[in-house]
């Protein structure tokens, strides 16, 4: 059997037009915080250019980066965040995703995924969105960690990773679930798993210390070193700085290179960043407005292509 790619070497990314602070999501995303000093303009003219900055970053470095442009119309705040409603997979499959707040449902568009389909083959769509009516909700690789070529998937329970449809993803895709509770330093779920761990090629970035349950957490700990990964372990500080928001990708010329915000960079110490360097290189940009805003990093603004190219 052929074993699955962990590393894309095409991802895409939606240029937000109306970038913000959303009120539906803050309610259960501790990472997002609006201090009232810029006006709704600043705040979407500044993740706009952070966005073009960390863009024109990643192609610099060969990497192959679709732009998506966002509409004007409907105003959809998180639209910068594309990972948490569509995942793309090797087999030509394409799912989407179940969202918790109601005004990131808008984000799903037919469009994003015909233009997708000009350039690969899309052989299969799973919709799963129809569990939003029952108040089920799995937010795609924001909710889930996959180890792709273990066919492991982690992910925490939250509101937004209903263990259900985590366990149906799971049998659909083949995949051994790894299903745990992680919370911040202030007791409350951690809302989505992609900020506390990230599973690169050989790597697995996580706060450990978030998995508050002994077993649980010896368990994820077990999987990740028996797949081969070496652990880089984030102190809660760290993962609020959005280190665990991290995610490894392929260039062109089939480098590797671990991408994440400068502030995750800036907070990792000396010897955490020579093991990473072991492996792979690393590339950051300043996202300050879009954690601050947004609740959401680097990680949660690529959504990886694996599928076939056409021709």
């Amino acid at each position: 059997m052929k074993v699955a790619q962990q590393l894309a070497s095409t991802i895409m990314m939606v240029r937000p037009a109306h970038f913000g602070f959303n009120p539906e999501t803050a309610e259960n995303n501790a990472f997002q915080s609006n201090e009232g000093t810029l006006t709704v303009e600043q705040i979407s003219a500044a993740a706009v250019e952070e966005f073009d900055a960390f863009v024109e970053k990643l192609r610099s470095f060969q990497i192959n980066v679709i732009v998506i442009q966002d509409t004007e119309s409907p105003l959809k705040t998180d639209a910068v965040f594309p990972n948490n409603w569509i995942s793309f997979h090797e087999d030509g499959l394409i799912l989407t995703y179940p969202m918790f707040s109601p005004n990131r449902r808008l984000e799903r568009r037919r469009e994003i995924i015909d233009k997708i389909g000009e350039e690969f083959e899309i052989k299969q769509w799973i919709k799963l969105e129809n569990h939003e009516q029952g108040g089920k909700f799995l937010e795609a690789t924001g909710s889930m960690v996959l180890d792709r070529s273990n066919q492991l998937a982690y992910a925490c329970r939250s509101i937004r990773t209903h263990p259900d449809l985590f366990e149906d993803f799971c049998q659909t895709m083949n995949f051994e679930p790894i299903l745990f509770t992680a919370k911040d330093e202030e007791g409350s779920e951690i809302y989505h798993t992609n900020v506390m761990m990230a599973i690169g090629k050989e790597l697995a970035i996580i706060c450990l210390e978030s998995i508050g349950d002994q077993e649980e957490r010896a368990h994820v700990k077990q999987q990740l070193e028996q797949s081969g990964k070496e652990i880089i372990d984030l102190s809660f500080a760290q993962m609020n700085s959005f280190a665990g928001n991290m995610i490894e990708v392929k260039n062109a010329e089939g480098e590797n290179f671990l991408i994440m915000s400068s502030a995750a960079y800036h907070s990792l110490n000396m010897q955490q960043t020579e093991r990473i360097l072991v492996h792979t290189a690393i590339l950051h940009s300043s996202l300050e407005h879009i954690e601050r805003y947004g609740g959401g990093s680097a990680r949660c603004m690529i959504a990886e292509v694996f599928l076939p190219k056409r021709g």
